[in-house]
C-alpha cells in the first residue's frame, strides 16, 4: 500500500486522504473553460487530468462553460470545445453546464453578501481602484463608498440590475480587507455592468458576476468536490473559500438548517458536544470578520485566556445565544467548527486544488497571442497544424492517445515553472503511430527513374506488407513497371561522403547496387540533365532474380534501400510539411516580441506522389510513409480528386544513408 502512495501524484493524495477523513464520499470534478476562443494543448492536460480522476474513482466529471462575460464569448466556441473534449475521450454525460444557468442564484448570493455587510456598491473608476488597491508592500485605502448603507446598497445594486447605469459607472465590491497582504482580498469587484447581448441569455442581464466570485458558486451547485485550477489560481483560493463560506445560507439551505437546529440544542446545553463545539469555535476564532455581532463573538473567544470555560460559564452561554440568534452571520466560523466536532466538511463546501500549469518548448499558449497570431495572418487560422489549439494538434494528426500518453508524461505538480521539451510530445505520437498505422509509400520531391533492361509495356503485382511487424494488419499490392518516381535526394551525382544511395561514379568505376523497397535490386547506369543542370531522369538496370520474396532475392548484396513509386499508376497529391512555429524554446522570454522568433517558412508545401490505395484515403487517415514520417490525410482540403497529408512528426532514416 505504501508503494502505492507513492505512485499518486499530490492531488490523488489529498483526494485519498479527503475520502479517508470523511470530506467527501467520491469525487466530483469539473473542466470549466471559458467561450471565448479555442482550447489549446495546455486545456487538454487539464481536461485530461479532470476526467482522469473521476474516472479513476468512479466519479463524476462535469463540462461547464464559464460564461460570464458576453462581450467575448460566442456560441461557435462552445461548440468547438465541446467537440475537441469528446475528441479528447472525456465524457460529461449529461452534465454539461452554463454558469449563465446559475445567474439567479448568483444574484441572490450577492444580495446576501450585502445584508450581511460583506459588499458594496463602488462609483471608483477602474483607474482609481488600481491606485487604491495598494502595493504588495504597502496597504490599500478604502474606498469613500465602502460604508454605505445596506439599505442604499441594495437599492444601488437593483438600480445596476434594471439598467440605470453606463458601463464601468458603478460595480459590486466584496467588503474584506484593504490591508490584506493577499491583493486578491482587497475588496474585490464580484460584479460589473456589461450592456451585452449575451450568447445564451439574451438581453435579461446588464450585470454580470466576475469570474472569481460566480466560479466557487458554479462548483458549489453543482457538488464539486475538488476543484482543480492551475497555479495561477493559488492567490484565487482565500476569496474561494471566503465567498463559499459565506453564502452557505443560499447554497446550502439544508445543512444550513440543521446547524441552526444544532445552534438550539448547545444554547440549551442540551447537546452533548456542546463543550467540543465552543473549543472548536475557540481555535477557529480567527474566522470571524468585522461585523459588530462577529466583533461581539470575537470579545467573548479573546476573553478565554485561561482556556475554553465550562458549557455553563456565562460567556459560553452568551456566545451560543449568538451564534444561534444570528447564525448567518457566522459561517465562516460554522463550518470549521462543526467539521470538527460533527461530521467533517458539514456544509459540502468544494475545495480548490492547484498544479502546475503546461510549459512547453517552442510554443506559445496565450490566448492573447495566439489571436494575434491568427489575427495577422502569421498562421492559416485557429486549427493551422502549426498552432498548440486542439484543433490545431488534431489536423496536424495528433491522436486522442497521443495526447493522454503527453498528459501522463508530463505529470502535475506544485512547482512552475518546469519545461517540458516539445520533442516529448511529438515522440508521443510517433510510439502511439507506430503500432497502428498503416505502412504506405510516398514520393514528394519526384525524380523520374527509368530501368531500361525492363520490358516496355509490361507490369507486375508486388505485394508489399502494412506493417513490418504485425502480419494481422495485411497487406495490399502494389504496380511495378520500367518508369518509375523516386525520391530526388536518393541520387547524388557528386555523393557526400557516406552517400549509399544510387550514384554514377564520375571515374567510371561500377555502380553500387541498391534494393527498390518489395521489388528489386537495380544499378544506376547513367542520368539526364535539364538546361540549368538540373538531373531529371536516372537510368538503371535491374536484377531479374532479386525479386523480394523470391529465393534469389539476396543473391546481390546491398547496403541502402529505397522507395519509389510506378509512375504509372501513381496519383498526384500535396504534402504539407511543417516545422515548429517558433525557432527559440521560450518564444516569450528576453527583449523584443515574441514574433521575433517565429520560424521562417515553418511551412513548406511539395507535389508529388502517393500510392492510388492512399490518395482514396479517409480525412484524418494516418500513414506512416516509409523513410520518411508520420502524415494524416487532412480533414478539411483532403479529397480522392486531391489528396492533401500533412506532416505530422517526422521518422528518423533506419535503411542507410
Amino acid at each position: 500500500m505504501e508503494n502505492e502512495n507513492v505512485s499518486k501524484n499530490f492531488i490523488e493524495q489529498f483526494i485519498d486522504q479527503d475520502i479517508e477523513e470523511g470530506h467527501c464520499k467520491t469525487v466530483h470534478t469539473r473542466f470549466p473553460p471559458e467561450p471565448n476562443g479555442y482550447l489549446h494543448i495546455g486545456h487538454a492536460k487539464s481536461i485530461l487530468l479532470n476526467s482522469g480522476l473521476a474516472q479513476k474513482y468512479n466519479g463524476k466529471f462535469n463540462l461547464r462553460f464559464d460564461d460570464t462575460n458576453p462581450t467575448k464569448e460566442k456560441t461557435e466556441f462552445v461548440e468547438a470545445i465541446k467537440e475537441d473534449i469528446k475528441w479528447l475521450g472525456a465524457d460529461w454525460e449529461d452534465r454539461l453546464f452554463f454558469a449563465s444557468d446559475y445567474f439567479d442564484q448568483m444574484y441572490e448570493c450577492a444580495v446576501k453578501l450585502i445584508k450581511k455587510g460583506k459588499a458594496f456598491v463602488c462609483d471608483l473608476t477602474a483607474e482609481q481602484m488600481r491606485e487604491y488597491r495598494g502595493t504588495l508592500t504597502e496597504p490599500g485605502k478604502e474606498s469613500p463608498y465602502r460604508n454605505r448603507s445596506v439599505e442604499e446598497n441594495l437599492k444601488l445594486f437593483e438600480e445596476m440590475r434594471e439598467g440605470k447605469y453606463e458601463d464601468g459607472e458603478k460595480v459590486l465590491r466584496a467588503k474584506i480587507d484593504m490591508a490584506s497582504p493577499n491583493l486578491n482580498m482587497r475588496d474585490p469587484i464580484i460584479y460589473r455592468i456589461a450592456h451585452a447581448t449575451h450568447h445564451n441569455t439574451g438581453d435579461k442581464w446588464c450585470i454580470y458576476p466576475m469570474y472569481t466570485f460566480a466560479h466557487p458558486i458554479e462548483d458549489s451547485l453543482e457538488e464539486i468536490t475538488h476543484s482543480i485550477c492551475t497555479l495561477e489560481f493559488e492567490d484565487q483560493r482565500a476569496f474561494y473559500d471566503w465567498a463559499l463560506e459565506r453564502v452557505v445560507p443560499v447554497l446550502r439551505t439544508p445543512q444550513f438548517e440543521e446547524a441552526k437546529g444544532i445552534l438550539t440544542q448547545m444554547k440549551d446545553c442540551t447537546h452533548p458536544k456542546a463543550a467540543e463545539f465552543a473549543a472548536a469555535c475557540f481555535a477557529a476564532r480567527e474566522k470571524l470578520g468585522q461585523s459588530a455581532v462577529e466583533q461581539n463573538a470575537a470579545s467573548i473567544l479573546n476573553g478565554w485566556t485561561n482556556g475554553v470555560p465550562d458549557v455553563s460559564d456565562p460567556s459560553v452561554k452568551a456566545l451560543f445565544e449568538l451564534l444561534t440568534d444570528h447564525p448567518e452571520h457566522f459561517t465562516p466560523l460554522l463550518q470549521s467548527a462543526l467539521s470538527a466536532v460533527i461530521r467533517p466538511n458539514f456544509f459540502l463546501l468544494s475545495h480548490q486544488y492547484e498544479f502546475n500549469r503546461l510549459s512547453l518548448t517552442y510554443v506559445v499558449v496565450s490566448k492573447r497571442k495566439l489571436i494575434q497570431l491568427v489575427k495577422e495572418k502569421y498562421v492559416d487560422g485557429w486549427d493551422d497544424p502549426r498552432m498548440p489549439t486542439i484543433i490545431g494538434l488534431r489536423r496536424r494528426g495528433y491522436t486522442p492517445q497521443s495526447m493522454q500518453m503527453f498528459a501522463e508524461r508530463c505529470g502535475i505538480s506544485k512547482v512552475s515553472g518546469g519545461w517540458i521539451d516539445y520533442s516529448v510530445l511529438e515522440q508521443c505520437l510517433r510510439e502511439d503511430l507506430e503500432g497502428c498505422a498503416h505502412r504506405r509509400m510516398a514520393v514528394m520531391k519526384p525524380l523520374k527513374l527509368i530501368i531500361d533492361n525492363y520490358p516496355e509495356g509490361q507490369s507486375e503485382e508486388l505485394v508489399a506488407e502494412n506493417h513490418p511487424q504485425k502480419p494481422e494488419m495485411g497487406s495490399r499490392s502494389i504496380t511495378f513497371s520500367r518508369e518509375l518516381w523516386i525520391e530526388e535526394t536518393d541520387f547524388a551525382e557528386v555523393p557526400p561522403k557516406g552517400f549509399r544511395r544510387l550514384t554514377v561514379p564520375a571515374d567510371g568505376s561500377p555502380a553500387k547496387p541498391v534494393r527498390l523497397r518489395y521489388g528489386y535490386v537495380i544499378v544506376p547506369t547513367s542520368f539526364e540533365k535539364d538546361a540549368a543542370g538540373r538531373v531529371t531522369v536516372v537510368h538503371a538496370n535491374y536484377f531479374p532474380e532479386t525479386k523480394s520474396g523470391t529465393e534469389g532475392s539476396m543473391s546481390v548484396k546491398t547496403k541502402a534501400t529505397i522507395h519509389w513509386l510506378d509512375a504509372q499508376t501513381a496519383r498526384a497529391a500535396e504534402f504539407r510539411v511543417y516545422d515548429r512555429l517558433f525557432n527559440e524554446p521560450n518564444p516569450e522570454a528576453g527583449e523584443g516580441s515574441f514574433l521575433d522568433h517565429l520560424t521562417p517558412n515553418s511551412k513548406t508545401i511539395l507535389q508529388g506522389y502517393v500510392e492510388p490505395c492512399t490518395a482514396d484515403a479517409a480525412n484524418e487517415e494516418r500513414f506512416q510513409f516509409e523513410r520518411t514520417g508520420y502524415f494524416v490525410a487532412d480533414r478539411k482540403d483532403h479529397a480522392p480528386e486531391h489528396p492533401v497529408f500533412n506532416l505530422s512528426v517526422g521518422l528518423r532514416d533506419s535503411w542507410g544513408k
